[in-house]
């Protein structure tokens, strides 16, 4: 029986000058991101008329694609405006997810590497509802770890990162949690399975120092700024699981769902507490005061 290919939601894409909706058949057997994984991809936000950072996130794709030996096609801007274009395509009630990608279609000299002319582009937008800042998180800690820099390109979106992470979430619950804490090789905590992750001790904001075996979101970065503006001490360290079974909050960020509280960590129960309430409050002021329009 034929596997449905549809999306699941309202969707279209920009490829090769046109939009087209649906799931359309872009890559092939034989190309190159079918068979050898030559993919990034980054992912942006549109809610209420606005889509914070778009500009960052059109630049971190071309940044992405250069880490994994392809060609940008599109200056940063030009993506930008296309989004602004697609976002028109849709009835403006559900959020979106704003999703630039570059693939390889062919293997150069050794098959293997990609050729970087023979890059292509497409744009993605879907409706995506963004999470529920209520609904609290529960992790675990993961047997699995971030690789170095030597081993893969963690300073690029890259899809070739993803399997790792899918069976992170996948292992975590299916021990009956929502996600997990990932360590890096020397053993220290690096980021959750799907997002950059925080705690709170004595008042004062930890998280993980970007090392470049995690990619150190946008969203992180703009909510410690934001923390810092509003008269918080937020420190960029090294922590480890000791560190995190004594935080008296935890909460993690990230594009899909911007700021949410963590409420469970293994055995222990805990509160969405304050800080995270109010690193998601001046995210969402800053956005719908700044974010681009």
């Amino acid at each position: 029986m034929a596997v449905d290919t549809s999306p699941r939601s309202t969707t279209w894409t920009y490829v090769d000058g046109e939009w087209l909706s649906g799931n359309p058949p872009l890559i092939g057997p034989t190309s190159h991101a079918m068979w050898l994984g030559s993919t990034v991809f980054d992912g942006a936000r549109w809610f209420d008329g606005i889509a914070p950072d778009l500009d960052l996130h059109c630049q971190r794709v071309n940044r992405s694609a250069v880490s994994l030996g392809l060609k940008p096609t599109m200056a940063a801007e030009e993506i930008e405006a296309l989004t602004w274009e697609g976002v028109k395509k849709f009835d403006g009630k559900t959020a979106l997810y704003v999703k630039p990608m570059y693939w390889g279609e062919h293997g150069s000299w050794s098959v293997v590497a990609v050729d970087p002319e023979s890059t292509r582009f497409a744009l993605c937008l879907f409706e995506a509802p963004m999470g529920n800042a209520h609904a609290g998180s529960s992790l675990t800690l993961s047997p699995f770890r971030r690789p170095t820099i030597e081993c893969m390109p963690t300073d690029a979106k890259a899809g070739c990162l993803y399997p790792n992470n899918g069976r992170i979430l996948s292992e975590a619950r299916s021990r009956g949690f929502d996600n997990a804490l990932v360590r890096d090789m020397l053993g220290n905590i690096a980021e959750t399975g799907s997002s950059n992750v925080f705690m709170v001790k004595d008042g004062v904001i930890f998280t993980p120092a970007a090392n470049k075996t995690f990619l150190a979101g946008i969203t992180r970065f703009r909510g410690m700024g934001l923390l810092r503006e509003a008269g918080f001490e937020v420190i960029e360290t090294t922590l480890t699981m000791a560190d995190f079974e004594a935080a008296d909050e935890i909460f993690t960020t990230g594009n899909y769902s911007k700021v949410l509280p963590v409420t469970r960590l293994e055995g222990r129960d805990l509160q969405a507490g304050p800080i995270a309430a109010k690193a998601r409050d001046l995210y969402m002021d800053w956005a719908h005061s700044s974010g681009d329009v």
